[in-house]
């Protein structure tokens, strides 16, 4: 009698302990992507090729918190007479919890001509707090850190795109909004992500059906309006992002895809 009873209270305290976790890490479908992903994409200043980027979803998982996580890395530099000028050599990462999408620890190590940050922010989901430090480019230590409280399943930029990729549109209306919780420098924001609709996008890479989305922004220096950024992913189960048109104050940018290896899903390429 006493081991059934001992049996029961291991029960229910696992199951308590396992709802626990999935009310912090909530899952979230994913059959768009997995290690090994690597998107290649070109960046372009009005007429001019300014740069290159990439993507790299990296072949093993890590562990955070005792956590399984994808290692995510984006890289953008300028090239050609651009450097002259602007040297550029940036890269942002993420570790990203394989089941909620989630980051536990983000970082971005950005070198723009004589200006350096390096900045690591990490997320305890389970006391809802955010620690960001950066380094001090004279002492090689970091500062002093700040905290944030911060909301359930709250998402760095990389993650918040990873998570736009397992949305299943065919559930979704022309104008209807997705609200995704996100976190940059010093700032907590609720994007409103607006979704148009689906067109045919042509990239480097090919001819892709798409399906097209406008975050609506916050009032900023850099772009022109709410409605200034547009962007293009794949018609299919990868959700490749495939272009990104950008309307700022002085000019337009773009991003648009190259190539691609390691996609977890037929593209919808139009021949």
């Amino acid at each position: 009698m006493r081991a059934l009873i001992s049996s029961l209270i291991l029960v229910i305290l696992l199951s308590a302990f396992t709802f626990s976790q999935n009310d912090i890490y909530p899952p979230v479908r994913n059959n768009s992507f997995t290690k090994g992903e690597v998107l290649e994409y070109k960046m372009s200043y009005g007429i001019f090729n300014i740069g290159k980027g990439s993507t790299i979803i990296h072949q093993n998982y890590h562990k955070m918190n005792n956590r399984d996580c994808f290692k995510v890395d984006v890289y953008g530099r300028t090239t050609g007479m651009v450097d002259w000028v602007a040297d550029v050599n940036d890269q942002w990462g993420a570790y990203i919890d394989t089941v909620a999408l989630v980051p536990h620890m983000s970082y971005r190590k950005i070198r723009e001509g004589k200006y350096k940050k390096d900045e690591v922010v990490s997320y305890d989901h389970v006391n809802g707090k955010i620690e960001a430090k950066v380094l001090n480019q004279k002492t090689g230590q970091y500062k002093e850190p700040h905290h944030y409280d911060a909301p359930p399943q709250v998402r760095d930029l990389i993650a918040g795109f990873m998570y736009m990729r397992t949305q299943d549109f065919s559930k979704i209306k022309v104008n209807d909004t997705i609200v995704v919780e996100g976190f940059f420098e010093d700032t907590l924001y609720k994007l409103k992500i607006l979704y148009i609709g689906k067109e045919t996008v042509k990239t480097k890479a090919g001819k892709f059906n798409a399906i097209v989305l406008k975050p609506l922004m916050p009032n900023n220096k850099m772009f022109n309006g709410e409605n200034s950024i547009t962007a293009w992913f794949s018609d299919d189960k990868n959700r490749i992002p495939l272009k990104i048109s950008a309307n700022m104050f002085i000019g337009s940018a773009g991003v648009e895809l190259t190539s691609y290896s390691g996609v977890r899903n037929p593209l919808n390429k139009i021949k």
